[in-house]
């Protein structure tokens, strides 16, 4: 029988693939088959759904909500209240490659990686891509599958592909 575990004002799923080097804060969930790499900070009051990928070196507030099957590249922050939608990818290389031009398989760190910064209570829509190097400005949503290609301003809604300023948002 599966069930949640709970250890240290946190819980687990037992499918869960959670690395002892994550940080947990307090009143978290991690749920089905998510896979948390090592170097992972994630706040208080977060909750992670199933099958969503965090990998290395990124750093996530409190109040965070990341939906199923979201992943997360290495080198990313994601500050308090932000909602990422099921599907979301948050990429830390613009032009990914296996091999070098001889060939040679390469290794982790072999390739230039950016990182991404989604500031507080952005949201990102149900299957958008965020490319690297890109800042979610506060409050800011990106709409259910987008591409975005550029920064995002607070208070501004983007959606499509490329993604497009929409409109202000208010507060």
């Amino acid at each position: 029988m599966n069930t949640v575990k709970q250890q240290h004002n946190f819980f687990i799923h037992p499918t869960a693939d959670v690395s002892p080097k994550t940080k947990i804060g307090k009143n978290v969930k991690i749920w089905h088959q998510a896979q948390i790499r090592e170097r992972v900070t994630i706040g208080d009051n977060c909750i992670i759904g199933k099958g969503v990928y965090i990998d290395h070196d990124v750093v996530i507030g409190n109040n965070v909500k990341i939906q199923n099957y979201a992943s997360i590249y290495s080198r990313a922050i994601i500050e308090d209240g932000v909602f990422i939608g099921p599907y979301a990818c948050l990429t830390n290389d613009r032009y990914p490659r296996a091999v070098d031009i001889r060939g040679r398989l390469l290794k982790e760190g072999e390739w230039p990686s950016g990182m991404i910064h989604i500031e507080k209570r952005a949201s990102i829509g149900a299957g958008s891509i965020i490319l690297t190097n890109i800042t979610i400005g506060t409050n800011a949503m990106v709409g259910a599958a987008s591409l975005v290609s550029k920064n995002v301003p607070a208070d501004t809604l983007v959606f499509g592909v490329p993604a497009k300023v929409i409109r202000k948002l208010k507060r």
